[in-house]
């Protein structure tokens, strides 16, 4: 993306197609680019290919064609909040319902979390297989999940401005993290006992009839149970519900593997169980360092997309007729929102009031934004001086 400092205004102006009607003649404008019907209407599915996930000629034109959309929608957006003052979406009460919605889900999944733990604790001591054990361990740390996402929403809209001056959204993050860790550390301790089940020498593993039945049901209606709650919390985009979702995933998963090994054990070798043992924690241990990575990614500050730059530069540029040049546009993540920094160039003699305005006004439509947590707005008079902050390498 060319810098729209290394410009000046009106080489810019003509390379992007801006409009010349009266008093709006600065700024820049997209209405005339629309694409043909031809390539925004959706293709039909194409078989193999499509399962394959092996993209054609004709399938990188629709990816291009795809993104120009998505350009042009961002711009409207981008005009949509210089005109109204407010992002298109929903309605405060539409927020509300959303709110009580996710609450819920939030709630019901604790509530399910618990019995379901208690189930698997009657089927494990009925059992005495170290894969279900492994699953029922897996369901005591959905708890602890539960507790600490609780914790963290609950953090979050309790805000402190005197002793967190900037507002406590990295506990959503730092939340998972922690987490994310216990799970990994559970799969270590997993492995270990499971390795040390396989070279001892201890009493076949064996169910009776009724033994069985037992844990053929309750593992069954707890994964049955587990899959509706994940089609449920995968309804929403809230990052929380988002997690009980993954959450309740892995416990799907994870109580198959443990179901099927323990009966493998029962009626073919012993050996199988301590397997499927390790496997459920090879597998806890990956999901869950993933989501240790995603996590700690956010939390460094991982610069926003180009295309979400794009948007902001174009917001940046439409927000005043005095804006001269935009010297820097950076966005970077901060927890599970971005910090914003902005640094325009507005002519040297205007009067500090109207220089300030423009940018303190700025800096109010930046926010609005919703996956802007804080933006930072620095007013300039020329573009060719060094950083005003040294980086660090």
């Amino acid at each position: 993306m060319v810098e729209p400092a290394t410009h000046d205004r009106d080489e810019e102006l003509s390379l992007l197609s801006l409009h010349s009607n009266g008093d709006d003649s600065w700024r820049l404008n997209f209405d005339e680019f629309q694409l043909s019907p031809e390539h925004t209407e959706n293709k039909a599915p194409r078989g193999l290919q499509d399962c394959l996930g092996v993209l054609g000629p004709e399938d990188n034109v629709a990816v291009y064609y795809q993104q120009q959309v998505e350009m042009l929608e961002g711009f409207n957006e981008m005009d949509a909040l210089s005109e109204r003052g407010f992002v298109p979406g929903m309605s405060k009460e539409e927020r509300e319902n959303l709110a009580r919605s996710e609450t819920l889900a939030i709630r019901l999944s604790n509530v399910a979390n618990m019995v379901l733990f208690a189930a698997k604790v009657y089927a494990s001591v009925r059992s005495g297989s170290l894969a279900i054990i492994a699953s029922t361990l897996d369901s005591l740390l959905d708890l602890l999940s539960g507790f600490i996402l609780w914790f963290t929403a609950f953090s979050m809209q309790t805000p402190n401005p005197y002793q967190y001056p900037i507002g406590k959204k990295r506990m959503q993050p730092l939340g998972i993290l922690v987490f994310a860790s216990v799970m990994a550390t559970l799969g270590l301790q997993i492995i270990l006992e499971s390795v040390r089940t396989m070279v001892s020498d201890e009493k076949e593993f064996s169910l009776t009839k009724e033994q069985e039945s037992w844990v053929v049901g309750i593992m069954l209606s707890v994964t049955l149970v587990k899959l509706i709650l994940v089609v449920y919390c995968r309804s929403f985009k809230n990052e929380i519900v988002k997690a009980y979702a993954q959450d309740h995933f892995f416990d799907v998963i994870t109580n198959i593997i443990g179901l099927i090994a323990a009966l493998l054990a029962n009626y073919i070798d012993d050996w199988i169980d301590p397997v499927g043992a390790i496997i459920l924690a090879l597998y806890t241990i990956r999901t869950w360092s993933m989501t240790v990575l995603e996590n700690v990614n956010s939390l460094v500050g991982r610069s926003a997309t180009p295309d979400f730059l794009q948007k902001l530069t174009y917001l940046c540029w439409n927000h005043h007729k005095a804006v001269r040049h935009i010297d820097t546009v950076r966005a970077y993540t901060f927890g599970s929102h971005y910090f914003v920094e902005v640094d325009i160039v507005l002519p040297a003699s205007m009067p500090l009031q109207e220089a300030h305005d423009i940018g303190e006004s700025l800096q109010e439509k930046l926010e609005l934004l919703p996956e802007i947590e804080r933006a930072f707005v620095h007013l300039d008079y020329e573009y060719t001086h060094k950083p005003e902050h040294a980086q660090a390498y």
